[in-house]
C-alpha cells in the first residue's frame, strides 16, 4: 500500500526543514560571532592574584615586604623592619591557611586539586617560618627576649627541630640561655 502526502503536508516538511536549516545556519553565525567577541582582549585579561606583586593579598606581595625589611635592616632601621615583617607573617599564615583548607575541601574528591593547594600551603607557611625567624633575630640582637623567644617557639612548632629552620630556632633559644641543653639532628 503506498502512502501518499497531501501537497500541504510537503510544503510544511519544506519549511520545517528549510527552518530548521536557517535556525542552524543563523545559530552557527551567531555563535561563532560571539565566540569572536568573548576573546579576552588584553586590557580585560583575567589576571591570577599570586602572580600580582601589587595585590596585597598574594605570595610575591608578601615576598615583596620581606624584601623590604631586608632593605630596612641593611639601613638600620629595624622599627621599619619588624613592621615589614609582621605584616608579611601575617598574610603568609592567612594564605597558608585558606589554601590548608582548600585542600581539605577537596580530599577525596579531586587529588590534583588537593595536592595543589596543599603545595601552595606550604609553601606560604615555610616562608612564615623564615619570616618569624627573622623577626625573633632581630628581637633577639635588641635584647627583647620576652619577643624573641615566643617568635622562635613559633618556628619549632612549625618546622619541628628535626628540620633546618626548626634547629636554628632551637639553637636561639639555647644561646639565649632558654633552654640548657645544646641539640643537633643528626
Amino acid at each position: 500500500m503506498a502512502v501518499h502526502f497531501s501537497p500541504t503536508f510537503c510544503n510544511l516538511r519544506r519549511w520545517i526543514g528549510s527552518g530548521l536549516l536557517a535556525v542552524s545556519l543563523v545559530g552557527g553565525i551567531a555563535s561563532t560571532g560571539f565566540a569572536q567577541e568573548s576573546e579576552p582582549s588584553p586590557e580585560s585579561e583575567v589576571r591570577r592574584i599570586d602572580q600580582v606583586s601589587s595585590s596585597e593579598f598574594s605570595v610575591p606581595y608578601a615576598d615583596q615586604l620581606v624584601a623590604e625589611s631586608t632593605t630596612a635592616i641593611a639601613n638600620q632601621n629595624y622599627s621599619e623592619a619588624i613592621a615589614k615583617l609582621d605584616e608579611a607573617r601575617e598574610l603568609y599564615n592567612q594564605l597558608s591557611l585558606f589554601y590548608q583548607e582548600l585542600a581539605q575541601m577537596f580530599f577525596g574528591i579531586d587529588t590534583r586539586q588537593n595536592r595543589s593547594n596543599r603545595d601552595k600551603a606550604i609553601e606560604a607557611a615555610q616562608k612564615r617560618d623564615e619570616a618569624t625567624y627573622q623577626l625573633g633575630l632581630i628581637h633577639r640582637s635588641q635584647n627583647a627576649p620576652e619577643k624573641a623567644i615566643p617568635l622562635f617557639m613559633e618556628v619549632l612548632r612549625s618546622q619541628q627541630p628535626t628540620r633546618d629552620l626548626g634547629e636554628q630556632a632551637y639553637q636561639q633559644l639555647f644561646e639565649m640561655g632558654f633552654v640548657e641543653a645544646p641539640y643537633q639532628f643528626n
